[in-house]
């Protein structure tokens, strides 16, 4: 993942708890930034970028994602003080997310390509995303295409591991609850393509998508006291999901 220098803070996005940010970078690119001192910490950045991944791979368009390095100095002209303890608090390398200019938020007057929800619904299950429902899409219309967006509450399994762990088999045997996903009429598209999509997501794939992750978002747990460490950490438990019988894959009328 490539990285930026931001340049300018230009505004906060309210409408999640997060508070991210749009910020101008070095690149001249223009990206949705999302904090790494916001208080869900940066195992939320780095279920982003390992969904991002995982998305490539099963065909699920994702804007791309860049590393947004926070000097000091970019919160000298903040006036809101709330704005100003994130941005203080978030110094060093954040997740940018491209922002998709003209960008229509997704609703029911859009019938998408039937294999493609299909498709998102499948990396939902895979990655226990419950945020995707009518209440929060999070899809974008963007160039005639649909698009995926905040991944943040995807792989809730790492959320444990400062207490001990978990286990790899139990998350590959956890149910995925579809009844409240808004590609839920798609699940018979989803099933259909299940054995292509799983056979994309093998080892090997795994680890280039956990090299993608940044050393310094991958927080020492016990058991994985090194970045190394932890990302072989996430291979085996999305290796153990993706292998076997897949019981988490959603069942047509459930």
């Amino acid at each position: 993942m490539r990285s930026v220098r931001a340049t300018r803070y230009v505004t906060p996005l309210r409408e999640g708890g997060s508070l991210p940010g749009v910020v101008e970078a070095d690149d001249l690119g223009v990206y949705v930034c999302k904090f790494r001192g916001a208080g869900q910490g940066v195992r939320v950045l780095v279920a982003e970028v390992v969904v991002a991944g995982l998305a490539a791979l099963v065909d699920v368009p994702v804007p791309e994602l860049v590393g947004v390095d926070l000097a000091r100095d970019i919160a000298r002209y903040e006036a809101d003080e709330e704005v100003q303890d994130l941005l203080t608090a978030s110094l060093g390398l954040n997740l940018g997310v491209d922002l998709l200019h003209r960008a229509f938020g997704y609703d029911a007057s859009y019938e998408p390509d039937p294999d493609l929800a299909g498709r998102v619904l499948w990396l939902d299950a895979l990655t226990a995303n419950v945020d995707r429902s009518w209440r929060n899409p999070n899809l974008l219309l963007w160039s005639g295409a649909l698009w995926a967006i905040d991944h943040g509450a995807a792989l809730y399994f790492h959320h444990s591991w400062p207490g001990g762990g978990g286990s790899p088999e139990r998350f590959a045997g956890q149910a995925y609850d579809a009844s409240e996903h808004i590609m839920r009429r798609f699940t018979p598209q989803a099933r259909a393509q299940d054995t292509a999509l799983a056979a994309r997501v093998d080892e090997t794939a795994l680890r280039r998508v956990l090299a993608e992750v940044p050393d310094e978002w991958l927080e020492p747990v016990p058991g994985a006291e090194d970045a190394e460490a932890l990302r072989e950490r996430y291979v085996a438990f999305l290796l153990a999901r993706v292998s076997g019988e897949r019981p988490w894959l959603p069942e047509d009328g459930a």
